[in-house]
C-alpha cells in the first residue's frame, strides 16, 4: 500500500472504532448483496428451502446449554430435559477424568497444529493414538481423520479404480454413498441385509478387487450387518470386507470392538471405519484401521487427510484416555449392554 491510501486504511478504521464504541445505529455493510447474480442466487436458494418446509423436512437447531449428558439443558425450557437422541453411548463427552486429559494437553501442546498431518502437523500423541486404536481392534495401522465422514470419502477413490467393483448395502450411511460415488470402480448397491442379491451381483461381477462395503450396525434402525454370511461370500469370490462400525466401537460386542466382535469374528474384517465422536469421548474424528499397507496408501493419496488440518491435541487426548478406559475395563460396555437388552 501506498502513504495515501494506508491512511485512508487507518482513517476508516477510526471510524468503524468509533461508531461501535458510540453505539451508532448505521448499519454497515462489507458485502454487496445488489448484484443480479446475488440476487438470482438468492431466490433459487429460497425456492429450494420453501419446497424443504413444505416437505415437513427442514430442519432446526436445539440450542444446548449445558454439557451432553443423560439429562441437558435446553434453551428456552426451564429445568433439564431426558435426552435419548445423542450418540453419547458410554456417557464420556462429559466425564471428568476424560475432560482433564483433554485440558493437560491443551496446556501441554497447544490449542491446534495449523497444519495438515504430513508438513507440520503430527504430534507424538496423534502417533500415540493410532497405535492405540490399532492395539484395541488387533489391527496392522491406523490412520486419523477429522471426521468418519472424512475416512469414508477418502478411502475408495485411493484404493480403487475402474478395473474393480463396490458392492454396498442400499441402507449404508451417507458417507459412504458419497465416498463410493468419488471413485471410479463399478458401483452395485445390494438389497438390504439380502445375501442373495448380494451374491448374485457378486458372482455376476468380473473385477480386478471386489469390495463387500457394509455399516456394522445401521443407525437409523439399528440393524445389524449379517458379518458372518458377508464374509462367507467375501471368502467365495474372492472379495475384500469393509465395515463402518460408528454406531458400534465402543460399547457393540464384549469389549466394545464392534460389530465383528458382537458375532464373535474378531479379526475377521479387512477394513474398519469408524469414529472418535460417538462412544469415544464424543469431540470429532474418525479413522480407518487395517492392513499396513492400506494405510501408508492412505497417507500418501487419501485427499480429505492430505489436506485437512489435524485432530486438535485436546480431542486426541480425550480420545486416548477413552481407549485406556475401555482397555482396561469392560465395565461401561457391560453397563450399556444391561440396560439395552433386546
Amino acid at each position: 500500500l501506498n502513504k495515501s491510501s494506508s491512511m485512508a486504511t487507518m482513517q476508516f478504521t477510526r471510524n468503524l472504532l468509533q461508531q461501535c464504541s458510540s453505539g451508532a445505529s448505521a448499519r454497515l455493510v462489507f458485502y454487496s448483496t445488489a448484484t443480479a447474480g446475488n440476487h438470482k442466487l438468492r431466490q433459487i436458494i429460497q425456492h429450494q428451502l420453501d419446497d424443504i418446509r413444505e416437505a415437513g423436512t427442514y430442519k432446526s437447531e436445539r440450542i444446548i446449554t449445558t454439557p451432553q449428558a443423560t439429562a441437558i439443558g435446553v434453551e428456552g425450557s426451564t429445568g433439564k430435559i431426558l435426552n435419548f437422541c445423542a450418540n453419547n453411548y458410554l456417557g464420556l463427552s462429559a466425564n471428568h477424568d476424560v475432560i482433564n486429559y483433554g485440558k493437560k494437553a491443551l496446556d501441554e501442546y497447544g490449542a491446534g497444529l495449523s497444519s495438515v498431518r504430513f508438513i507440520c502437523g503430527t504430534q507424538d500423541i496423534h502417533k500415540q493414538l493410532e497405535n492405540k486404536l490399532s492395539q484395541f481392534h488387533q489391527r496392522e495401522d491406523t490412520i486419523l481423520y477429522a471426521s468418519c465422514f472424512d475416512a469414508n470419502a477418502g478411502i475408495f477413490e485411493a484404493v480403487l479404480t475402474p478395473e474393480d467393483a463396490v458392492f454396498s448395502d442400499e441402507l449404508n450411511h451417507a458417507s459412504i454413498i458419497d465416498g463410493i460415488r468419488l471413485c471410479k470402480a463399478k458401483k452395485a448397491r445390494y438389497l438390504h441385509r439380502n445375501m442373495a442379491d448380494l451374491e448374485e451381483k457378486l458372482r455376476t461381477t468380473d473385477a480386478r478387487v471386489k469390495m463387500i462395503v457394509t455399516d456394522g450396525v445401521f443407525s437409523m434402525d439399528g440393524n445389524v450387518a449379517p458379518l458372518a454370511e458377508i464374509f462367507e461370500l467375501a471368502d467365495r469370490y474372492g472379495a475384500v470386507t469393509f465395515v463402518d462400525d460408528c454406531h458400534a466401537t465402543g460399547f457393540f460386542g464384549k469389549t466394545g470392538r464392534g460389530t465383528e466382535e458382537f458375532y464373535g469374528m474378531l479379526g475377521r474384517c479387512d477394513i474398519i471405519n469408524s469414529t472418535l465422536g460417538k462412544a469415544l469421548g464424543g469431540a470429532a474424528g474418525g479413522y480407518t484401521t487395517g492392513p499396513r499397507e492400506l494405510i501408508d496408501l492412505l497417507r500418501q493419496k487419501s485427499r480429505p487427510y492430505l489436506f485437512s488440518n489435524s485432530l486438535p491435541p485436546p480431542v486426541v487426548a480425550s480420545a486416548l484416555k477413552v481407549i485406556d478406559m475401555l482397555m482396561e475395563s469392560s465395565e461401561l460396555t457391560a453397563k450399556v449392554q444391561s440396560n439395552t437388552p433386546r
